[in-house]
């Protein structure tokens, strides 16, 4: 491995990182506020973090002006992705009040099998590690989710729908992003997702100054850090990477998850538990491994 893959490689594992970690800001800022006012401030703190790189990007004569895209596909591929990413991160945050950290760290990660698999209503052919990871997924979910009375728990249910509505927003991200700049195409989402999520506090939960000042800091770290640091990150680690290397690191969210829920709330996993995440982490890393065409 070369120094500059070298240095990307550490740029996504840091990310990775500050994703795992997320989930913990996310869990520790329900104490503070209600989900609709965590993400609608979390949101907005991440567009605006992004703001100064999009006007750096659009001022520097080192980007391509042809990466831009016309206005109008930018700001309707910022609000479609916005729209999605509003309604899955609401499902996790919900989730995340019912259940552990960990366990939803791995949920999440289950968007990477999801999204081949909703390849079939776009006519794409489905390779056989997809179908194959996702029995061993399905298993691994069983012994991570399942009580002993054969039931998803409630906060499981909410993840999981949350890691199918992550694989629809993908899939809209990846129908915009060869029209629009990556990066204004992430602040306009952020900033429509806050703005949703805004409205929606201010209906049901009434908000107040209190809140914000007394969980600044897991806010601070899901805005600042999550959305905006972390996205920054991974556009500059993913360019002198094979993506299937920076998807694989990426992917260690869902440990990193886990552990930072055992080490800073006391969440500790049974061995059955445990078992099912390295079951579906290993079914993650199935999925993403290059075919033989590939090698």
């Amino acid at each position: 491995m070369n120094k500059k893959s070298l240095q990307s490689s550490l740029l996504l594992f840091l990310a990775a990182f500050i994703w795992g970690v997320a989930f913990v800001a996310q869990s520790v800022g329900m104490d503070y506020m209600g989900p609709y006012t965590f993400n609608g401030a979390r949101f907005i703190m991440g567009s605006m973090v992004l703001l100064p790189l999009v006007l750096y990007r659009r001022k520097s004569p080192k980007v391509d002006r042809k990466l831009f895209g016309s206005a109008k596909v930018t700001v309707t591929g910022g609000i479609c992705c916005g729209l999605a990413l509003c309604s899955a991160a609401l499902f996790q945050q919900y989730g995340i009040l019912y259940t552990t950290v960990g366990k939803a760290g791995f949920i999440t990660t289950l968007y990477i099998i999801i999204v081949p698999i909703m390849g079939i209503f776009l006519k794409k052919k489905i390779p056989g590690k997809v179908w194959l990871g996702a029995v061993v997924a399905m298993f691994g979910m069983y012994l991570l989710c399942m009580s002993e009375s054969l039931t998803l728990g409630k906060g499981d249910r909410y993840v999981f729908i949350c890691a199918i509505l992550f694989s629809v927003h993908i899939l809209v991200i990846d129908y915009f992003s060869p029209k629009a700049d990556g990066v204004e195409l992430s602040c306009l989402q952020f900033l429509t997702a806050g703005v949703i999520c805004s409205i929606l506090a201010l209906i049901f939960e009434k908000p107040e100054l209190s809140n914000f000042v007394d969980g600044i800091l897991p806010l601070a770290y899901a805005g600042i850090m999550s959305c905006g640091a972390a996205y920054t990150l991974q556009v500059v680690g993913q360019k002198n990477l094979d993506p299937t290397v920076a998807s694989l690191i990426l992917s260690m969210e869902s440990v990193i998850s886990m552990l930072a829920g055992w080490v800073i709330l006391g969440q500790a996993m049974s061995p059955k538990e445990l078992l099912g995440c390295g079951l579906v982490f290993g079914a993650v890393i199935m999925v993403q491994l290059p075919g033989k065409e590939k090698r």
